[in-house]
């Protein structure tokens, strides 16, 4: 093995557990983060119905980047097994595969998603006054979608070996990059929204270049060359199964919350900007999870894939008791931080603003451990190649979040929004517990 990447198959578990996570929990928060100081900078040069347009575009950008994301998702669990297995013709083919069609797809997506943005932004209930903002920002961002595919697929074969450290490097000069475009777009060259948009898709044009630079310099075994450039119709297959159900999973999620930012839109422009404001501090705490899904799921790929399934189990049960603990102390992040959190980003907002989001905030805190438990078990039925369950589940929770949330905000306001959410935890980590015990037999 090289040097760079870490040997997943013996060592101790819990410590090769936090090595992979680690740079990934770095790299999410430094990417929440950057969320919020694009935030700022948006609300502070271009004003506060700029700040609110942020909120739905990002409900909505969200959609694809994640369709997206799912796809390489997908497309890191077969090269993983690969890996595992030290099989690296068979890694190579994949990734012929995966970059071709992905392209393909990602394109094609980038058109659709243009011609149908006008519709999209009439079904979430987009405020007249919001919507050339929204619009700017994100026709800007579907241009540049090949560029953040190239981005999520790079960044997963590097995941796939066991290398979250330079994922993590080349991700954080992106985003100081970012942060520095927006400033030169908004505040120099008055680009206005669109400028931001811009920022983000130069940015992550660099990160795709830097990564793919350090893969063919340190990787050159895993580097596609011309005898790779084969049509493999059953490999095809698995990776179009692979990443469309992992796509399927990833956008059911944010179509849920585009749906759930369309009864949020009915509040008004007080009530978009109190949840905009949430989903910040919301993200940042979900980083941990999302982080524990990914370094979870390579873990397991890559011993199912060395024929070590036993470590693979223990690996799994040392994750959900880490991922247990971090649920807590998040949950305590949110409940004890509301107040302080949502008036550190709403500065000039007036009281209802305010108390909308506190109440949000505090209502959700008391389920978080829920979604930590659910993004454990995401990771498990990922690395064991049982992808069809975390889609069944995210949509029942999604279905259950949307119709309570419609059902729930007009009495209870924002916070029927977190108790809708709530519920729908409780069900998805019912349902995944269910089908561990029914199918961690067969796989162990």
């Amino acid at each position: 093995m090289k040097k760079n990447t870490y040997i997943l198959t013996e060592g101790n578990i819990k410590s090769q557990l936090i090595y992979l996570a680690l740079p990934l929990l770095i790299g999410n928060i430094f990417q929440q983060f950057y969320n919020l100081v694009d935030t700022i900078i948006v609300g502070k040069y271009i004003g506060e119905n700029a700040f609110a347009a942020l909120g739905i575009a990002g409900s909505v950008m969200n959609l694809f980047i994640f369709l997206i994301g799912g796809c390489c998702t997908g497309v890191s669990i077969i090269l993983s097994t690969f890996y595992g297995k030290q099989d690296l013709a068979s890694y190579r083919k994949e990734s012929f595969l995966a970059l071709t069609f992905g392209l393909i797809f990602t394109i094609s997506l980038s058109i659709i998603s243009i011609i149908l943005l006008s519709s999209i932004l009439n079904i979430i209930n987009t405020p007249e006054e919001l919507t050339m903002y929204v619009t700017q920002y994100l026709v800007v961002i579907f241009i540049g979608l090949f560029v953040t595919f190239l981005y999520n697929l790079f960044a997963s074969q590097l995941r796939s070996m066991g290398n979250t450290k330079y994922a993590l490097i080349f991700l954080i000069i992106s985003m100081i990059c970012n942060i520095f475009l927006d400033i030169i777009f908004i505040k120099f060259l008055n680009l206005g929204i669109a400028g931001a948009g811009w920022a983000t898709v130069i940015s992550q044009g660099i990160s795709a270049f830097l990564c793919f630079i350090y893969l063919r310099k340190n990787f050159s075994e895993c580097i596609i060359s011309k005898n790779d450039m084969k049509y493999d119709s059953e490999l095809l297959k698995k990776t179009i199964y692979f990443s469309s159900i992992s796509a399927l999973h990833q956008s059911s999620l944010y179509i849920g919350k585009i749906l759930v930012q369309g009864a949020v839109n009915t509040l008004g422009t007080f009530g978009i900007a109190a949840y905009t404001a949430t989903s910040r501090i919301e993200g940042i705490a979900n980083t941990f999870a999302i982080s524990g899904t990914e370094a979870i799921s390579v873990f397991i790929a890559q011993n199912i894939g060395a024929g070590n399934k036993k470590r693979a189990y223990d690996g799994f049960k040392i994750s959900l008791i880490l991922m247990y603990s971090l649920g807590i102390i998040m949950a305590l992040f949110m409940y004890i931080g509301a107040n302080p959190f949502i008036k550190m980003l709403l500065e000039n907002a007036n009281e209802e603003t305010v108390n909308n989001g506190v109440e949000y905030l505090k209502i959700i805190s008391y389920f978080y451990i829920l979604c930590f438990n659910g993004s454990a078990f995401v990771g498990y039925f990922r690395g064991t190649s049982i992808l069809n369950i975390p889609f069944i589940g995210t949509t029942l929770q999604i279905i259950i979040r949307v119709v309570l949330s419609y059902f729930f905000i007009d009495s209870l306001k924002l916070g029927g929004v977190a108790w809708a959410t709530g519920i729908g935890w409780i069900a998805i980590s019912s349902f995944h517990i269910y089908n561990f015990f029914k199918t961690k037999d067969k796989v162990f």
